[in-house]
């Protein structure tokens, strides 16, 4: 498996996980920032494999097979984020792109190591889930900042889908995960 498969079954997965349905070729070019028949090409790709259903112009999701592959890319992704964070001290903003890198390292054995050395952490830096080695996701019921009550006090658990950008903005504001707030 490529890298750049990988990197598309990780994006179904994404927006499967945001919007539910069929994602369509357009939302995946975005993402990827490429072009859309660029990306029919490599749903036709992922079909042949077995990893995703595609039906053009209606769009695609993900079998069983390539839901288990994501998972398992999202596991290491997130362990690594969580590696470099505790344990090589770069900033939560910083790791998603060399994170990017690492996930795409074919060792089962050293996800396992790795999982073990961490203690078996349950979200990474950010807040967000890290599913255990069975793909199972252990989502805690949170709040979301748009729901909290103005006076009352709250503890930053998690940001969604976080961007570098906004990461460093959380940083000027003295907020990271654990933060008290109101």
């Amino acid at each position: 498996m490529t890298p750049s498969k990988e990197n598309y079954i990780k994006i179904i997965y994404q927006l499967e996980e945001t919007g539910g349905g069929k994602i369509l070729t357009n939302s995946i070019a975005e993402k990827l920032e490429t072009k859309a028949s660029s990306v029919t090409d490599m749903l036709k790709k992922l079909e042949d494999k077995g990893w995703v259903t595609y039906t053009k112009y209606q769009g695609v999701n993900l079998t069983q097979s390539g839901k288990k592959l994501a998972l398992e890319l999202v596991r290491k992704h997130r362990l690594w984020e969580t590696f470099l964070v505790k344990n090589l001290k770069y900033g939560w903003e910083e790791v998603h792109s060399i994170a990017d890198q690492l996930e795409h390292i074919h060792s089962d054995s050293l996800v396992e190591k790795l999982d073990a050395f961490l203690g078996f952490p349950k979200a990474d830096p950010h807040g967000e889930p890290i599913p255990d080695r069975d793909g199972k996701i252990h989502t805690p019921d949170l709040l979301k900042l748009s729901e909290a009550k103005p006076g009352k006090k709250y503890i930053l658990e998690g940001v969604v889908q976080p961007t570098d950008v906004f990461l460093r903005y959380l940083n000027k504001l003295g907020l990271h995960i654990g933060t008290e707030f109101s």
